[in-house]
């Protein structure tokens, strides 16, 4: 392999550099990552690999694995951060004071159907978290999965009731009508 020491090592990294470009871009194109995000992420890859370019077998195959991998990390990162922004919204119109009793109980009943229509592991997730009130640790060991992919789990859950609750059109009709206040879901979440 060639090392990155002589004045010439930099033109074949240039070199090396336009023979990758339109593969990059195929990459970059292929996940939909916006330019500014793209440059970012390339940058990133390009760094990692010149940081470990001494023990790089094929710089052209672990450059496009990394590359693939930030673009991967970029859009699941991005989707918990959707899925946050969600939680949270949710949870703030359904703790605000509700006008009319009645709205208020059909809005409740409509949501526990939302919860009934997940899967059974999201209900038992939510019975575990807000029912009951185990942490994350303990709802791992109680749903036998591993302490490192239970938040992903959450969030999966998360966004399996919001997909319900959109679905149902259950989130215009509560910013519209009426609200629920966060004890009115955990008790909803405890059935």
């Amino acid at each position: 392999m060639e090392r990155m020491e002589s004045p010439e090592a930099g033109s074949s990294f240039d070199d090396f550099l336009k023979k990758v470009e339109p593969t990059l871009k195929r990459i970059l194109v292929k996940y939909r990552v916006p330019s500014g995000d793209a440059e970012d992420l390339l940058q990133q890859a390009l760094l990692a690999l010149l940081y470990q370019w001494d023990r790089v077998r094929d710089p052209e195959a672990w450059l496009v694995g990394t590359l693939r991998r930030h673009c991967l990390m970029y859009w699941r990162t991005r989707r918990r951060r959707i899925y946050a922004a969600v939680d949270e919204t949710l949870l703030e119109w359904l703790s605000q004071p509700v006008d009319p009793p009645q709205e208020k109980a059909d809005l409740l009943s409509d949501l526990a159907g939302v919860i009934e229509r997940l899967p059974a592991k999201c209900q038992s997730l939510f019975r575990l978290r807000f029912r009951l009130g185990y942490e994350a640790p303990e709802v791992a060991e109680k749903l036998g999965y591993r302490m490192s992919s239970i938040g992903k789990i959450t969030t999966r859950c998360f966004a399996a009731l919001w997909r319900q609750v959109l679905a149902a059109g259950l989130a215009e009709r509560a910013s519209n009508d009426s609200e629920v206040s966060a004890g009115e879901l955990k008790a909803l979440l405890r059935r």
